[in-house]
């Protein structure tokens, strides 16, 4: 079995069997016209008046055009015509010979004629018939100009059909590709929204119902204390961050894909008010920042957000009531450092990655995608860090000056 490799967008295979073929054509298109110079030069003497030293040129300027029927067919035929035009008046012809110019000569012409009609724009085609009919009716024998008037015209047709018939297949191949694109683009969106229905019923509505009861809790139960009922606020306020954050990703998921980097996203900027949120929900967290949010690219500002938002995430839910300390530098690496202790009267859920989890493996890429390293493992003193180091790169996404 074997596997096709696509360089920007083209298969290998295609291609080289495009570059075999072009190959072949140029080939022949160098023997044909060693052919016809053959033929042209031992015959000149036949047909014009010309010595042995010129014989040579006057037949390369007969067979030699052909050479340029691929890479410029109107530049080609220009130098034909202008060889028609002036060896006829520069050199006689032999006695019993009547047309001006050899029967190589005309080949060449007639093919480089529609070589042009096939490939040339309309005005360039319409100027060379023009011009050759001219030619011929000019210098042709008696009354044979006529009907070289004609024979050239059905030629030129012939060669605009052609052409128009290869401009609609290729605007046919372009719209099926065009159809089968927006065909994979429809089956992308119906996903999407397939995903985004699934979220809103199994998050979404699970997270409201749970900021309805966190703040409802306070009318529902008598008695409650002040510290309880701050409690209920901070989960409430919790999860209403986090539903508006599920609904800006379902708005994305149900969109059609043209304005997702536009949504709002959050960044280093915000990592005070995810610190104090976690405080509020009732983590012991202490955090030491330096520097200026500022500093940060906005790629780094996202993926230093998510990681700390995984970190406290992982600390509340495996180590619930250690306290968490948070040491930020917006420096130049900008550094991240979350380390939470063992859980107070349990033993602490480890965190391992084989567990079936993915924020461990999540936070990584993530880091990575911007230039950057994590490490995270439990410590040795007990309870366990991550710590994330972004250096810029020239070819990453990196901290401005």
């Amino acid at each position: 079995m074997t596997a096709d490799f696509s360089v920007d967008g083209v298969n290998v295979k295609t291609r080289g069997r495009r570059v075999a073929r072009d190959q072949w054509l140029n080939a022949a298109i160098v023997l044909v016209t060693a052919i016809l110079f053959a033929v042209a030069w031992p015959t000149l003497h036949l047909t014009h008046q010309v010595s042995p030293p010129l014989q040579p040129i006057v037949a390369a300027l007969a067979a030699f055009p052909f050479l340029l029927i691929r890479v410029n067919p109107a530049l080609a035929w220009a130098v034909s015509a202008v060889s028609a035009l002036v060896i006829p008046r520069v050199f006689a012809l032999q006695g019993g010979y009547d047309y001006p110019w050899q029967v190589v000569h005309i080949l060449v012409l007639l093919v480089l004629l529609a070589a042009v009609s096939m490939r040339a724009a309309l005005p360039v085609v319409i100027v060379v018939w023009i011009s050759t009919v001219a030619l011929f009716l000019a210098d042709s024998p008696g009354g044979d100009g006529l009907g070289w008037a004609v024979g050239l015209t059905a030629i030129v047709g012939f060669g605009l059909l052609v052409h128009w018939l290869v401009l609609s297949r290729r605007q046919l191949a372009r719209q099926e590709e065009l159809s089968e694109l927006e065909r994979t683009r429809r089956t992308v969106l119906e996903e999407k929204a397939r995903i985004a229905r699934d979220l809103h019923d199994v998050v979404a509505h699970n997270m409201s119902l749970v900021v309805v009861q966190a703040q409802s809790a306070p009318y529902r139960i008598a008695g409650m204390s002040d510290e309880t009922r701050a409690e209920f606020e901070s989960i409430g306020a919790a999860g209403r961050a986090a539903l508006n954050e599920v609904r800006g990703l379902l708005g994305v998921l149900r969109s059609d894909g043209q304005t997702a980097e536009h949504e709002p996203q959050p960044g280093a900027h915000q990592i005070g008010e995810l610190l104090e949120s976690s405080r509020r929900a009732g983590i012991p967290v202490v955090w030491n920042v330096e520097g200026e949010p500022s500093r940060l690219s906005e790629s780094v500002g996202l993926v230093m957000y998510r990681i700390l938002q995984e970190s406290l995430a992982n600390a509340a839910r495996h180590a619930p009531g250690a306290e968490v300390l948070v040491d930020i530098s917006y420096s130049n690496p900008a550094t991240l450092s979350v380390v939470n202790g063992s859980s107070p009267g349990a033993a602490a859920i480890p965190i391992v990655e084989s567990s079936g989890g993915h924020g461990i493996i999540g936070m990584r890429e993530r880091a990575l995608a911007v230039g950057g390293v994590l490490v995270a493992g439990p410590r040795e003193s007990g309870g366990f860090e991550v710590s994330a180091t972004f250096v810029p790169s020239p070819n990453l996404p990196s901290i401005s000056a």
